[in-house]
């Protein structure tokens, strides 16, 4: 019997069906009509959205209010918790940068951060950049950041007020904190890279299919329109970024697919220079660089290092013949990112599962780690604002141990606690556990799974879990301190991560045993989850909600249609479900650079028919869903909003069961949801009273 009670007639969208033919296979999709022709527009402008499209979101969000109206107190509650376990008036620990040190903070009651900087060795404040007063009326607006140029008179700052990530640039004068008139509309991203004299800088932008195609050299107090073209990228499979060297010496111009890496550099000694590219892209290869003085370190997976490697080559012959090892491929250990200082070589690595930060001290050539005890944890490394330091920050938190940030010294190896993250309304560690567990898959394969909850929760199958998994790109979520959960652990919730294949948690193979033909076991993986939390009494079946976004929608949509038995609930935020016919919309933004994650099914019958046979939407069908929770930003364009509604519409249609499939989309925002720290704690505080009321835990 279902827990929602006299619901209102949910929205039924009329099938208006187009057939498509390709190779050799006809479908027919009963609610394309749902995708808006003028996509491109109204990511600019949504008030053009077809009315009747309009119409049936709107109807939908009715629906979705009315189901969940019982709700109203108790998301209320849940937002008070959450926001009263957030310092409102936290404050970074300013970063040093030459005569400065840069940092954030937030003021109480506030929802967007202000930048500021003061002394390097303390000192008055002065506000760069007030995110609160920018964004002042909007419905949406999100910062970011702002990045100084290197003698810190100019700030150059982004933002986005639609959703839709098109970016808009402006330029600030840091004395005065007047904007110049100078006003950069369509980049990507938020940001560029300044020449080291001030005066110019270089940015993406974004063509009318939002894909960042084309670089500019933009000089201060000129029209975007005299901006000199840098380059040109033809292939809409690939993605592309601007930045600069910590020491000033180049321009990097980043190109890559999910697979393939080409990076071209300008020397900023001549900044005008034709870009010179450091090893041609070829299927396959990838690399990163940092520039550690005469030398370049990059980051690669060249000659089979498939959990990558660091090599070096002269700044003045980077070409591929000239890379010779200097961090040698070990098999399992991944290491995923990588940064120079004048006498440290450092970089993130993971292995067993667990992250780590490695050291080496590039006279001697000698390494060592910075170490921790928890069985599950979670690292961050930001490294440092200056390359002659010794001197380097990071951050280190669980489930149960809020964040700390430390500084540590490469030379003597001691680290300097700066800040614990505080917890106003209380946290006692000890009333919780975190557990790390290892579920065995249909081929035997064990999936770490990540565990919270109290102490005090019996484990004998009657307790709730929300279960949540992502599994795609090679992202692996991390075990880190996450205040919100603790609203649901503390009604009795085991809160669980499942780190599937398709993230790189057990190292790169992990990835390329979630992806393309293999893609299945990041759906069966999470269902082998959910059996061992069964089977091992730390939850039921009757008791199990399970959540993902994005591409952890798109896995909300397979275990829905694989296994939705096994669950009591499914929240499915701006989920890509409806895969096949985005892969085939070569228009879509994310569509070219997609195919080396999933297949081409334009150019291969295989790929189609493997994308056919997973795709959420094309395998809705009649049998007893249980209670859905599908959530979509109209001006997304990563996961458009048609494709929850379309899949909301068809499982509304399918479903055998009493269980109500509801939707909500956010008419103001897109992939990230709300930009407010505080308003996205409305849209968790609403997603947890979902959980809880499909649990029914009320």
């Amino acid at each position: 019997m279902s827990i929602f009670k006299n619901l209102p007639v949910a929205p039924v969208a009329p099938k208006k069906p187009v057939t498509d033919t390709r190779h050799g296979i006809t479908r027919t999709d009963d609610y394309a009509w749902l995708r808006a022709d003028n996509w491109q527009a109204m990511f600019k402008d949504p008030s053009i959205l077809d009315p009747e499209i309009r119409k049936h979101l709107e109807a939908e969000n009715a629906y979705m209010k009315a189901a969940m109206a019982d709700t109203e107190a108790l998301q209320k509650t849940l937002f008070a918790e959450m926001k009263g376990r957030i310092k409102e008036d936290d404050s970074s620990v300013p970063m040093k940068d030459g005569p400065f040190a840069y940092g954030t903070f937030f003021v109480t009651g506030g929802e967007q951060p202000r930048y500021f900087r003061i002394p390097r060795d303390g000192g008055e404040r002065t506000v760069l950049l007030d995110g609160d007063k920018e964004g002042a009326g909007k419905a949406y607006f999100r910062l970011a950041g702002i990045d100084h140029t290197s003698d810190h008179s100019r700030g150059l700052w982004g933002y986005d007020d639609k959703g839709s990530e098109y970016y808009t640039l402006r330029v600030r004068d840091l004395a005065t904190g007047k904007d110049l008139e100078d006003v950069i509309e369509n980049t990507g991203g938020g940001g560029g890279a300044w020449a080291p004299d001030g005066k110019s800088f270089f940015y993406t932008v974004l063509d009318d299919n939002h894909r960042p195609s084309k670089i500019f050299h933009h000089i201060v107090g000129t029209p975007q329109s005299d901006d000199r073209l840098v380059y040109e990228e033809e292939d809409p499979g690939f993605f592309m970024g601007v930045g600069g060297s910590m020491l000033d010496d180049f321009i990097y111009i980043d190109i890559h697919d999910h697979e393939t890496s080409e990076y071209l550099l300008i020397p900023t000694s001549d900044i005008n220079a034709t870009p010179q590219m450091v090893s041609v892209r070829e299927t396959g290869l990838e690399y990163s660089m940092t520039e550690g003085g005469d030398v370049f370190y990059i980051l690669t997976n060249a000659d089979g290092a498939k959990d990558f490697k660091i090599m070096q080559t002269p700044v003045d012959k980077p070409s591929r013949e000239n890379w010779t090892d200097v961090v040698p491929h070990t098999p399992g250990r991944l290491i995923l990112s990588h940064m120079a200082f004048a006498r440290h070589l450092v970089w993130l690595e993971r292995e067993n599962g667990l992250p780590q930060i490695k050291i080496r001290d590039r006279r001697s050539g000698e390494e060592h780690a910075i170490a921790f005890a928890e069985e599950a944890y979670s690292l961050g490394l930001s490294g440092a604002g200056e390359y002659d330091t010794d001197v380097i920050r990071f951050s280190y938190s669980s489930m149960t141990t809020p964040s700390q940030l430390y500084d540590y010294n490469m030379a003597t190896r001691q680290r300097t606690l700066l800040k614990t993250q505080e917890v106003p309304s209380g946290h006692n560690i000890d009333d919780y556990v975190t557990r790390r567990v290892m579920a065995p898959s249909w081929d035997g394969v064990e999936v770490p799974v990540t565990l919270l909850y109290r102490k005090d929760v019996a484990l004998d199958g009657s307790a709730p879990c929300l279960l949540y998994g992502y599994g795609a790109y090679g992202i692996s979520i991390p075990a880190g301190f996450n205040t919100n959960c603790l609203s649901l652990a503390d009604r009795g919730f085991v809160y669980a991560i499942a780190h599937i294949r398709g993230g790189k948690d057990k190292g790169f193979q992990w990835y390329e045993d979630g992806k393309m033909e293999k893609k299945t076991n990041t759906f069966k993986d999470f269902i082998a989850a959910a059996d061992y939390l069964n089977q091992q009494k730390f939850t039921s079946y009757a008791n199990i909600v399970a959540e993902g976004g994005s591409a952890g929608g798109m896995l909300m949509g397979a275990i829905a249609n694989m296994a939705p038995e096994k669950f009591k609930g499914i929240i499915a935020a701006v989920p890509f479900v409806d895969v096949l016919n985005t892969m085939l919309d070569d228009t879509l933004p994310l569509t070219p650079p997609e195919w080396p994650e999933w297949g081409n099914p334009i150019e291969s019958r295989t790929a189609y028919e493997r994308m056919a046979a997973y795709s959420p939407y094309d395998n809705v069908a009649e049998k007893p869903y249980p209670a859905i929770l599908a959530l979509g930003g109209l001006t997304d364009p990563r996961v458009t909003y048609w494709e929850p509604a379309k899949w909301v519409a068809k499982l509304r249609e399918k479903t055998t069961g009493s269980e109500p499939i509801l939707m909500k989309t956010n008419m103001d925002a897109g992939h990230g949801g709300a930009s407010g720290r505080f308003q996205r704690l409305e849209e968790i505080a609403f997603e947890y009273a979902f959980a809880i009321k499909v649990a029914g835990k009320m």
